[in-house]
């Protein structure tokens, strides 16, 4: 039995390709999202591509287009690529077949969807000794055009299916990862040294702090440490130290390795490995505040009152000596009262033990304080597959807020806050980190379901519209403990507009901040990089006027790319944790678990489960043979015989019945039936 009712009249949704004739081309950058999601990028806005309207077109590449009205569209224009201008690659990765006399190779980038050939006169299969099923990189000889097919020749034999993780290359291929750094960029890396005497030696500005305890914390298998802290109680309230690794003093502008850097944008975090921003020697090494070991920094120091308010701040370069390298379940266990653990067998373990608890005692002070000003702290759960040694999921865990975990994001907050506001003062352009309030539609929108849940009065609604952010806090602690706790959540996240990089101050609504910039990641985050520089000019540290000018001139530039390479690197790290965890789950097939519905469309729920936070679809087939009724304004899904409604928030059991490692799908039915 069908699950939606029959629809008549006209289905037409695409364009007519015979009204292409005679219209005008345009020129623009074809962007392909997924397979079947394009945009082209013109000086005339940016157009989504019709439905077989890519053809010959590739991801980045420059093309020409024609732009036409959608059938009953309001005269909403979509493109069709009529040419391509400039090819943006020249190769990609794939998996080899014979097909004699030919060879054929798939590409592993979903976006590209067509195979290309090699010729049977091309022995490059025999020279590298290719075989069915292996992973190759290649060259394209040849472009495909919409009458013939792609030609390439292998450039490197990558391996078996066996010996890489197919479905994980299949996710760095698709979304444009570089995985290996160039040879004059990994020359570069190999002649820097941290030479911390000979620059306190010769720089009388940078502070000597070696003697000034501070610590490191991260997650356990970190092993890039860019920041570290440390605090002192006062007469009047506090002081707080956040030391980042001074990542700027060994990246000149325009080396290889800052090419490098830029182009990258940022690290990526995959679910078993780290595509760095920079070399190893920098990221894991010398720029890495590693235990007991001098580093070069730049610092914030500020000072706070008793209440937690921020009294005065400085920043200037420096040299520290880390105390210990700590992970956040050792700090834990000590703010939960298990103990000082490690720390009691160091020097000075008490007092380490004694600062810990005083930097808790500063965050649950700045957490009020940044509430009382209207943030917002929305609630996220993210999933970690945990992989054995051969790259095999074993596990998944559910990464949630602790007080460890809080201790240090709420010193990097005020760090990052105390910086942009020194910048935005004195009208330093840099990469500022702006987000925008959302738009009264938006938030209109969230009213039904909200009203449905019985968290919203009259007043609310009102202030919720008009973007009063302590409204939404107050939603949201409504909510809490309910079962509309995800549904508010979620409906009120996906109205906020997304954070980006601008080269001017604008301020960041969620969190309340007038100014805001990202300064304490410089080894994952060009951004960081861009702010440290700009705080170096403003300090008088850093007199190369020419590179100021040169980074003047791109910094818009740059922060748009900077914005862009943020969202892949976060989908391409998110793709990857879906790939394991399908994986995960396809040696649980069969096996029944407890969850809570995350989203609702007319196909079906996504069920995301309580102990892994591993999410999958529900069809709407599996509720049962009715009717059911979508309603897009309140996420439900209602059967018209039953009567019984599914929502966002209700807790389900399901059955794991199949997985898709590859797109990195979990299907799911309701247990018992």
């Amino acid at each position: 039995m069908s699950r939606k009712r029959p629809h008549h009249g006209n289905r037409r949704r695409g364009t007519h390709p015979k009204a292409h004739k005679a219209r005008a081309l345009v020129t623009g950058t074809l962007r392909i999202e997924r397979p079947g999601s394009a945009r082209v990028d013109t000086p005339e806005g940016t157009f989504a591509v019709a439905r077989r309207g890519v053809r010959e077109g590739m991801d980045g590449d420059e093309v020409q287009v024609s732009l036409v009205p959608m059938h009953g569209r309001g005269g909403e224009r979509v493109a069709y690529v009529q040419g391509v201008l400039q090819r943006a690659h020249s190769g990609f990765v794939g998996t080899f077949s014979r097909l004699d006399p030919l060879g054929a190779v798939s590409p592993l980038d979903g976006r590209i969807a067509r195979d290309f050939f090699v010729l049977p006169e091309d022995e490059s299969p025999l020279r590298m000794d290719v075989r069915d099923g292996d992973v190759v990189r290649v060259r394209i000889v040849e472009y495909p055009t919409r009458t013939s097919a792609g030609v390439v020749t292998i450039e490197a034999r990558l391996g078996s299916a066996e010996e890489l993780d197919v479905a994980v290359e299949m996710v760095i291929a698709s979304y444009g990862l570089t995985t290996e750094f160039s040879a004059s960029a990994l020359r570069e890396a190999e002649d820097v040294r941290a030479n911390v005497e000979a620059e306190l030696s010769l720089n009388a500005d940078r502070r000597d702090l070696r003697d000034v305890a501070c610590v490191t914390i991260d997650p356990a298998d970190a092993r890039d440490f860019d920041d570290a802290v440390g605090a002192r109680r006062c007469e009047d309230g506090y002081e707080l130290d956040v030391h980042i690794a001074d990542v700027t003093h060994y990246l000149p502008w325009n080396g290889s390795m800052d090419l490098e850097a830029r182009a990258r944008a940022c690290s990526v975090y995959l679910v078993d490995r780290v595509l760095p921003m920079l070399p190893e020697q920098l990221c894991n090494d010398v720029c890495s505040l590693r235990p007991n070991e001098d580093r070069l920094a730049m610092t914030v120091r500020m000072r706070l009152d008793a209440r937690g308010m921020v009294r005065s701040s400085e920043a200037f370069s420096s040299a520290i000596h880390s105390s210990a390298r700590l992970s956040y379940d050792e700090v834990e266990g000590l703010l939960e009262g298990n103990g000082l653990g490690r720390l009691s067998t160091m020097d000075d373990g008490e007092g380490l033990g004694d600062m810990l608890l005083l930097l808790d005692e500063i965050a649950q002070l700045r957490v009020a304080r940044r509430r009382e000003r209207g943030a917002i702290d929305f609630a996220t759960v993210e999933s970690k597959v945990i992989l054995d040694e051969e790259g095999v999921p074993i596990d998944a865990v559910v990464r949630k807020r602790t007080r460890a975990t809080g201790l240090v994001e709420e010193a990097m907050l005020l760090a990052n806050e105390c910086v942009a506001k020194l910048l935005a003062s004195h009208d330093v352009q840099t990469a500022y980190r702006v987000h925008e309030q959302p738009s009264p539609d938006d938030l209109a929108q969230c009213l039904p379901a909200l009203r449905s849940l019985g968290l919203i009065d009259a007043d609310v609604a009102d202030r919720l519209v008009a973007a009063d952010p302590h409204a939404i806090g107050e939603v949201l602690a409504r909510a809490q403990e309910t079962d509309g706790a995800y549904l508010a959540n979620t409906l009120l996240l996906r109205a906020q507009k997304r954070a980006i990089y601008l080269p001017h101050n604008e301020g960041h609504y969620a969190l309340g901040a007038r100014a805001y910039c990202h300064f304490t990641s410089p080894i994952r985050r060009y951004p960081d990089v861009l702010v440290h520089r700009a705080l170096k000019r403003l300090l008088a540290y850093d007199k190369d006027g020419k590179a100021a000018h040169e980074e003047a001139e791109m910094l818009p530039q740059l922060c748009r790319a900077c914005s862009d390479r943020e969202r892949v690197a976060d989908a391409a790290g998110y793709a990857s944790q879906r790939v394991k965890m399908a994986q995960l789950y396809g040696g649980r097939v069969g096996m029944r678990y407890s969850g809570v519905v995350v989203g609702c469309e007319r196909y079906g729920l996504f069920v995301m489960l309580d102990d892994t936070g591993a999410e999958g679809l529900l069809p709407v087939r599996a509720l049962g043979d009715e009717w059911f009724v979508f309603d897009n304004e309140r996420m439900t899904l209602t059967g018209e015989s039953s009567g019984r409604t599914w929502h966002m928030g209700k807790r389900v059991a399901i059955e794991v019945v199949g997985v898709d490692v590859a797109r990195g799908r979990i299907d799911f039915a309701l247990a018992g039936k």
